[in-house]
């Protein structure tokens, strides 16, 4: 099911394990592996969770290593993996640096993620920022935003129902080239992940979907505010599904330390405190548990959506 800018207020996770930047890992993912991230994902899928999302960094400098660690996993070997084992949530890249890659080879990967999965992609892009993984790959790191730009037009007409997608743009031009398996869904929704000007602007004319990267809640309103502006600026009229990366959170009174931001309470509290971004007009938001196992991890979620989400919308 899409996720739609009416109705519940949908909730998603970024999946732990297969991305362990020191900023957000918990101690317990470094020991952590497929089978653990196969029960995440199954527990996702029974409770109600509208998606689950992977990253995307093909490799990580010895300078930045310490802060962003090195464990990254392929976000399409791992949503296609997670595809074969769920049967309804939806699989988002958060994000996917498809300047890095040739859009018919991002498209072929994707397309046929869509269409192993039935229907349950979310392509979700992003500019990128190290400079090195640009460098080698022989990608451009100084003009990535405007290649992010031509990139998405292309990969709309690359992941669109043709057999034989066209497309000329000043850095790609393909035509004449069929790829089969076309992607399940009649049109693969596209979000655009950021929170600078220009990801904002990006998100506002070639978006489905905006990902705001760590925008705190005061400062949301205006973003949504200028992202809105922006679109009907561009005479844009379908919506645009928004989203926000809410606090950590830890349902219930933790005998641990979570952390001074993270948001804990009881259901009815943390409910409360997240119905806020529906205010803001958010649609859906992206939500991380606190943990110190899997175990631990997988009550949470449980408990987050038998306990908390009734009462997103009340």
């Amino acid at each position: 099911m899409p996720i739609a800018t009416t109705g519940p207020l949908s909730y998603g996770m970024q999946l732990p394990i297969q991305s362990q930047s020191a900023i957000f890992a918990e101690e317990w993912e470094a020991a952590a592996g497929p089978a653990d991230l196969a029960e995440i994902a199954r527990t996702a899928d029974r409770t109600g969770f509208a998606y689950l999302a992977s990253c995307d960094h093909v490799a990580i400098p010895r300078r930045l290593a310490d802060a962003m660690g090195t464990v990254w996993y392929d976000p399409v070997a791992t949503l296609a993996l997670l595809a074969g084992i769920t049967e309804r949530v939806l699989l988002m890249s958060h994000v996917a640096v498809v300047g890095l890659r040739h859009p018919l080879a991002t498209a072929k990967q994707y397309a046929t993620l869509d269409h192993l999965s039935g229907g349950r992609l979310i392509l979700g892009v992003g500019a990128g920022h190290v400079p090195e993984e640009f460098e080698a790959l022989g990608a451009d790191f100084d003009g990535r935003g405007a290649v992010l730009d031509e990139t998405i037009d292309a990969l709309k007409a690359a992941l669109g129902p043709e057999e034989y997608p066209e497309f000329a743009g000043e850095r790609f031009s393909f035509g004449g080239l069929g790829q089969l398996p076309r992607p399940a869904q009649e049109r693969v929704p596209v979000w655009v992940g950021g929170s600078s000007p220009a990801a904002v602007r990006r998100a506002a004319v070639r978006g489905d979907g905006w990902l705001p990267q760590g925008d705190p809640r005061e400062k949301l309103p205006a973003q949504i505010a200028r992202l809105k502006q922006l679109r009907e600026a561009a005479g844009i009229a379908t919506p645009i599904v928004i989203g926000a990366i809410t606090e950590p959170l830890y349902v219930g009174e933790p005998a641990w330390s979570v952390g001074r931001r993270t948001l804990t309470g009881k259901p009815e509290a943390v409910a409360e405190s997240l119905r806020v971004y529906r205010a803001m007009g958010v649609h859906q938001i992206q939500v991380r548990f606190r943990s110190r196992s899997r175990s631990e991890l997988t009550d949470q979620m449980a408990v987050f959506a038998a306990e908390v989400a009734p009462h997103l919308d009340r």
